[in-house]
């Protein structure tokens, strides 16, 4: 088998919102991927605003400047688009969200951390390329872009069969360690997937028995190697990860070592 590749970087500038590929991604101290989740939507609650409470959300696009930090958003089925500065406590950006929701929305910023679904799991989750086609054919009715987006994965891995990084879970309470170029990783756990797959990343509608499927079809494909006792349910899908040590970005065509 050829050394995997880190063959695709996938930022979320906002979290819930659309993503952006790029060739390279710096680390941050906290061991968070810079502009990725930076920013959150909240309430006036202070609840973070997602898709899994306002699956609604899923109903207009966002379209990201990084190097003028902007932000593009139209709503699908209307050809008028507006872009904003992306700032924490831009009124006009605020506005556009609270018009949309129908409630106060305000913007808020971590440049450091960010603002991961897992603070003790905060590194990018990562998936094989494989892995994702291999979801695909569960669902030959939604296209291979459709299943990436669902799953919101930041780091994909080209030149390795699917469920490869089902090797990267950690064993008893001993993390898998592995490099990206000289970025040092800790494979920690099978990523819990919330309803946000099941839903369509453009109208917000749910994929009837989405969940089912897809756990019916988890269970049969787990390689030889894997043991199912380490599963408690198979609703489970990439690899989240915590960053030990980073002198350097990442970059898209560097090989993946298992230590």
């Amino acid at each position: 088998m050829k050394t995997p590749v880190l063959s695709k970087i996938t930022l979320f500038p906002v979290k819930a919102l659309s993503g952006v590929d790029v060739e390279r991604a710096v680390v941050t101290p906290a061991g968070a991927l810079r502009q990725d989740r930076q920013f959150a939507l909240q309430d006036e609650q202070g609840r973070l605003i997602n898709a899994k409470r306002h699956p609604e959300i899923n109903q207009f696009d966002a379209r990201f400047d990084l190097e003028n930090r902007q932000i593009t958003l139209d709503l699908y089925g209307f050809d008028e688009a507006e872009t904003f500065d992306l700032y924490e406590g831009n009124e006009a950006l605020e506005t556009w969200f609270s018009d949309f929701f129908g409630f106060r929305v305000r913007l808020i910023e971590n440049a450091d951390q960010g603002f991961p679904d897992d603070r003790d799991r905060p590194g990018p989750t990562l998936i094989s390329t494989a892995t994702l086609a291999e979801v695909h054919a569960w669902f030959p009715d939604l296209t291979f872009d459709e299943i990436r987006k669902r799953f919101r994965t930041n780091l994909e891995i080209a030149d390795c069969p699917a469920f490869w990084e089902d090797r990267l879970n950690k064993v008893a309470d001993d993390p898998i360690r592995f490099k990206i170029g000289d970025v040092l990783f800790e494979g920690l756990k099978h990523c819990v997937r919330c309803q946000v797959p099941t839903l369509d990343t453009r109208t917000g509608e749910a994929y009837p028995d989405f969940q089912k499927i897809f756990m019916q079809k988890r269970e049969e494909t787990l390689p030889d190697w894997i043991e199912k006792s380490g599963f408690d349910h198979f609703y489970r899908l990439a690899i989240n990860t915590r960053i030990v040590w980073a002198p350097a970005e990442l970059q898209t065509g560097t090989p993946l070592l298992i230590l």
